[in-house]
C-alpha cells in the first residue's frame, strides 16, 4: 500500500535514477532550443513544438518516479539546463565586459541558474508526492505547480523570468490567449493539456480522448485566432511615421573617452536629420550627464525640436549625486518646450540587479567586475506616458518589458491616457551577438499580444523593429549595423482582459487560483493515501 499511496504504481519499476536524470536534462536542453534563433528560423511553428518535447520528455520521467528526492533532483537538472542553456548569454557581461575570470563568470552563471532551478525542483517533487493517480487531477496539479515556479522566478529579488516557456507559444494557436491570461498561463495551459496526453497514454481510451481533446482545443483556437472579434483595441487616430536608430556602439567602446566623440556626432546627427513624427534613439545612446555634455550640445539638440511638429525620445542618464541617478528617456517636442526641465522624462522602474543597482551584501561581488555600475533610482511604476500628435507612447527601457503585470497598471492610471503604443529602448551590447537579441524581440512580441498594442524598439545592436498589435515584425534592421529603421506605426485604444484585471490586481487573482488548486489536490491526495 505504501507504495501505491507514493505513486509507485505509475511506473512498476520505473526508471532507474542515471537515466532518469539524463532524460530531465535532455528534456531541459530540448527546452532552451525554444528561445534559439536558429530553430525559429526552420519555421515559426519549431518553439512550440521543442517546448511541446520537452515537456512530454520531463512528464513522462516524472511520472515513472517512486522517489521525490529523485523527482527533485531531475527537477532541478531540467531547471537548471534549461536556464544555462538559455540564458548563457550572461557569461559574456561578466568576463567580457566584466572582467571575470572565465571560471568565475561561469560559476556565477550556474549558481544563479541552479538557484532559480530550485522551484523546478520543488514542483517534481510536490507532483511526486502529491500525485493521485487519475490524469486529469495529476495534469492540473502539475500545471497549477508549473505557473507558481515561473511566477515566482519572475518576481523573487526583482525576478528573472526570461525563457518563461509562454514565450515558446508567440506563434501558436494559443497565442489567442495571451490577451486574457498572460504568458506564465499560457505555458501552464499548454503543460496541462501535454500531461493530459502521457499521463492517459496508458489507457487507449482514455488517450484518445484526451488527444481528441487536445486537437479539438489547438484547432478552435487557431479559428478563433483568425476572426476579428477577439481584438479588444481598435485604430486610434492616424498612423506615426518613427525613426528608429541604432548605434552598433561596441559595448567596450560605449563608455571609452577616445569613442564619446563619435557616437555623439552620429546619434545629434540621425536626431536632427530624421523626418516624420517621432525618432527614438537606444538606450543610453547618449553616455554622459547633461552636465557633462559638451558646451551647447544639449541645447542644440533641445532646440531642433522645441519648435515644429516632430518628437523625439533619447535614451540618456540624469540626475547628480545630491538627487541620485537615473536610467531615463527624454521626451523633447514642442509641447515640453514650457516644462521646467525643458523635456519629459521616464526613469526606468524596475531596475537590473547588479548593473543597475547592487543587492544588500553582493559589494564585493560588483568591485570585482570593470563595470561602470551602480545604484539607480527608481522612477513611478505607472510613470505617464509621452504625447505625440494624438498618440500616448509608452516608454520601457530594456528589460521592463519582461513584467507585462507592471506594464499593466499604466493601462488603469486614473488621471493619465491609457498607452497606444509601446517603445523600448535597450542596448544589449552587453551579451555580444548572442541569442539574447532574438529572445528580447520574443518578450516584445509577447507584450505586444497581451496588451493588444504596437511596439517599436530602438536598440543599440539589435533587435530594432516595429511590431504590429498581432506580434508581427512589419520592419526591422539587421542585426549589429549601423543604421535608422524609418516605418509607420499604428496605435491603438482599448484595453485588454489582461491590462484590465492585471493592471488592477497584479498577478495575485492567478496566485490565488493556482495556489487554490495545489491545495484542493493536495488534500484528496492526503485522503486518498490515508485511506489506502
Amino acid at each position: 500500500m505504501s507504495k501505491i499511496a507514493s505513486g509507485a504504481w505509475a511506473a512498476p519499476g520505473g526508471l532507474r535514477a542515471g537515466k532518469a536524470l539524463l532524460l530531465a536534462m535532455l528534456a531541459g536542453a530540448l527546452l532552451a532550443g525554444a528561445f534559439s534563433p536558429w530553430m525559429a528560423a526552420l519555421g515559426p511553428a519549431w518553439p512550440a513544438t521543442l517546448l511541446s518535447l520537452a515537456v512530454v520528455v520531463f512528464v513522462a520521467v516524472l511520472r515513472s518516479l517512486g522517489s521525490v528526492p529523485l523527482a527533485a533532483k531531475c527537477g532541478a537538472l531540467f531547471g537548471t539546463v534549461w536556464l544555462v542553456s538559455g540564458t548563457g548569454w550572461m557569461f559574456v557581461s561578466l568576463h567580457k565586459f566584466g572582467g571575470l575570470p572565465a571560471w568565475i563568470a561561469g560559476l556565477a552563471v550556474l549558481a544563479l541558474c541552479a538557484a532559480l532551478s530550485c522551484f523546478m525542483a520543488l514542483v517534481a517533487a510536490a507532483w511526486v508526492g502529491w500525485r493521485r493517480g487519475t490524469w486529469l487531477s495529476d495534469g492540473l496539479l502539475l500545471a497549477a505547480l508549473w505557473w507558481l515556479a515561473e511566477w515566482i522566478r519572475g518576481c523573487i529579488f526583482t525576478g528573472f523570468p526570461w525563457a518563461a516557456s509562454g514565450y515558446a507559444l508567440v506563434d501558436s494557436p494559443l497565442a489567442v490567449l495571451a490577451p486574457w491570461i498572460g504568458v506564465y498561463a499560457m505555458g501552464a495551459v499548454w503543460v496541462l493539456m501535454l500531461s493530459w496526453v502521457v499521463l492517459s497514454a496508458p489507457l487507449s481510451r482514455s488517450m484518445m480522448v484526451s488527444v481528441s481533446a487536445l486537437l479539438l482545443l489547438v484547432g478552435g483556437l487557431s479559428f478563433i485566432g483568425r476572426q476579428p472579434w477577439h481584438e479588444f483595441t481598435r485604430v486610434h487616430g492616424a498612423p506615426l511615421s518613427v525613426t528608429l536608430l541604432q548605434g552598433n556602439i561596441p559595448q567596450d567602446e560605449k563608455f571609452a573617452q577616445s569613442h564619446l566623440i563619435d557616437q555623439l556626432v552620429w546619434h545629434a546627427q540621425q536626431l536632427v536629420a530624421a523626418k516624420g513624427d517621432l525618432v527614438v534613439a537606444p538606450e543610453t545612446a547618449i553616455p554622459l550627464l547633461p552636465a557633462q555634455m559638451p558646451q551647447g550640445y544639449w541645447a542644440e539638440l533641445a532646440s531642433a525640436f522645441h519648435s515644429g511638429d516632430r518628437a523625439a525620445l533619447i535614451g540618456v542618464p540624469l540626475g547628480d549625486f545630491e538627487q541620485g541617478y537615473t536610467n531615463s528617456v527624454v521626451g523633447l517636442s514642442s509641447a515640453t518646450k514650457g516644462l521646467p526641465d525643458g523635456f519629459y522624462r521616464y526613469n526606468k522602474h524596475h531596475l537590473v540587479p547588479f548593473g543597475e543597482f547592487i543587492p544588500l551584501g553582493f559589494h564585493w561581488f560588483v568591485q570585482m567586475m570593470n563595470m561602470p555600475l551602480g545604484d539607480f533610482t527608481r522612477g513611478p511604476r505607472a510613470a505617464p506616458s509621452f504625447g505625440v500628435k494624438g498618440q500616448w507612447v509608452a516608454p520601457t527601457i530594456c528589460y521592463e518589458d519582461l513584467f507585462g503585470e507592471e506594464l499593466a497598471q499604466r493601462f488603469v492610471t486614473a488621471g493619465q491616457p491609457a498607452p497606444t503604443l509601446f517603445a523600448n529602448v535597450s542596448n544589449l551590447a552587453w551579451f555580444g551577438d548572442t541569442v539574447a537579441i532574438y529572445q528580447h524581440l520574443q518578450i516584445a512580441r509577447m507584450r505586444s499580444l497581451e496588451f493588444q498594442l504596437p511596439t517599436i524598439r530602438a536598440t543599440n545592436t539589435g533587435a530594432t523593429v516595429v511590431i504590429d498589435h498581432t506580434a508581427k515584425v512589419t520592419a526591422a534592421l539587421p542585426t549589429n549595423t549601423r543604421g535608422a529603421l524609418v516605418a509607420s506605426v499604428q496605435g491603438r485604444v482599448g484595453n485588454t482582459p489582461y491590462a484590465e484585471w492585471a493592471g488592477r490586481f497584479g498577478l495575485w487573482p492567478m496566485v490565488a487560483l493556482a495556489a487554490l488548486a495545489v491545495l484542493a489536490l493536495k488534500r484528496r491526495s492526503r485522503s486518498l493515501a490515508a485511506s489506502l
